[in-house]
């Protein structure tokens, strides 16, 4: 591997690109980089349910041990939860071992910072130079001075204990299917809601180390969505693999995804004075839908690029304290540094006892404005985004829209694509505005 961290720490398919060696180093270095002002420093590591979790936290582990540090093992929890308990244990750093919503065989390292956030990219450069290079300034102690593991108690307990004081409500009398997509959340997600009084049915909760993500969770909702249908419930929910995200079913088996999440949050909290800033804020990707319906109620969206990282760095520039993206990647700053699936299950569930409004009422406060999207495939992304031509057909685009819709034109962050995306009342007419904008970025980088 190359350039080792990306948007979400260091990704690739386990034992070839991932491999023990390298999660060694980055064990290493990590806690070398991020534990250089702490005396006798701790690092709390988890992971999820993957086969490979074990192989890369033994690495991990070893890494971390040789520089003098101690590991905090918590074994299997959410990505939020690890994020929690590196603030209340009062840690040096974390580490997550987690490929979150991609296939089995695929797994990541991903290290949080004392206050429970993701490194900014000084910082992950830092430790990637270290892996990379030739320099060793790391101690090796011996004797009595290398790390420990150190076992913590029920983190579990600990998670759920604190998830639980996140809303002033209980769940009594509200029926809920869950798919933990036999992922992290596993054991917390129904735990947590049984705890609140809520009625469970679990769904995807029996991790065999392959199949989480198989079919089911936030990626894969269509079983959840015939479970409510057939146990009358309220709802269902669903996580991904590490349980930083959320979709969710309404009564009806109407997908709620993370728009419709934000909005009936926003809205509920605004009218209760609790939205800082009376602000939220979105990525690109957001449909206008989720615009019109908080700008009709006075809330200012802030928009950012596609990433929760770009979510979370205007959060704290703005002062916002609710954000988040389509995909159900939403964060809560006042409870979690990070997207919390299940924190914002309960968000969801307060607003729903709270109002005594089924799902699917709460999700018609937005109206989703049809989208279109197309790929096209050209020989230089940068040309095709700076090119005037292109600027302009976009212009001409928008202006046709008349206020009512948008058209947004963005490159892959992985592929040699132009993504052309319109929405609008009317779905003919954006087929013809993004095929005529396409049109203009055939001849100028096709």
């Amino acid at each position: 591997m190359g350039h080792l961290f990306g948007t979400d720490g260091v990704r690739g398919m386990a034992n070839s690109q991932l491999t023990p060696e390298l999660a060694f180093n980055l064990g290493r270095a990590g806690a070398f980089v991020l534990s250089k002002e702490t005396e006798h420093p701790r690092i709390v590591i988890g992971r999820d349910t993957r086969i490979s979790g074990s192989m890369l936290e033994a690495s991990l582990i070893a890494g971390i041990c040789s520089v003098g540090a101690d590991v905090l093992k918590v074994g299997i929890l959410p990505t939020p939860g690890i994020s929690y308990l590196t603030r209340s244990l009062g840690a040096a750093a974390g580490v997550v071992i987690s490929a979150s919503h991609n296939p089995v065989a695929d797994n990541g390292i991903k290290f949080f910072s004392a206050s429970g956030h993701k490194l900014p990219d000084a910082l992950e450069d830092e430790i990637e130079q270290l892996v990379l290079g030739k320099d060793r300034p790391w101690p090796v102690p011996v004797g009595g001075e290398v790390g420990r593991v150190i076992e913590v108690s029920d983190p579990v307990g600990q998670y759920v204990n604190y998830l639980k004081t996140t809303i002033p409500c209980d769940l009594k009398g509200i029926k809920i299917v869950m798919d933990c997509a036999n992922g992290a959340a596993y054991e917390v997600g129904p735990r947590a809601l049984r705890e609140m009084g809520a009625e469970v049915i679990p769904l995807f909760c029996e991790p065999d180390g392959v199949n989480i993500n198989k079919d089911c969770g936030s990626t894969h909702p269509q079983e959840l969505q015939k479970a409510v249908i057939e146990h009358g419930a309220d709802l269902g929910l669903a996580n991904d693999g590490d349980a930083d995200r959320l979709i969710a079913a309404d009564e009806k088996g109407t997908l709620v995804d993370g728009d419709f999440i934000m909005v009936i949050c926003a809205l509920f909290l605004h009218r209760q004075g609790e939205l800082a800033q009376d602000s939220l804020v979105a990525t690109v990707m957001s449909n206008m839908g989720l615009h019109l319906a908080l700008r009709r109620a006075g809330i200012k969206v802030l928009e950012t690029k596609v990433g929760d990282r770009y979510v979370m760095e205007e959060m704290l520039k703005s002062g916002a304290m609710l954000g988040g993206e389509q995909s159900g990647h939403i964060i809560f700053l006042q409870y979690n540094t990070t997207g919390d699936g299940v924190c914002t299950a309960l968000q969801l569930l307060r607003v729903m006892k709270e109002t005594g409004k089924p799902l699917s009422e709460l999700a018609s406060q937005m109206t989703r404005l049809p989208q279109v999207l197309k790929n096209i495939r050209v020989r230089d992304k940068n040309l095709a985004m700076e090119a005037d031509e292109v600027a302009a057909a976009v212009r001409e685009a928008s202006e046709k829209l008349e206020g009512t819709g948008r058209v947004l034109v963005r490159p892959s962050g992985t592929e040699p694509l132009v993504r052309v995306m319109a929405e609008g009342p009317d779905l003919a007419e954006l087929h013809n505005l993004v095929d005529q904008v396409i049109d203009t970025i055939k001849q100028v980088a096709e």
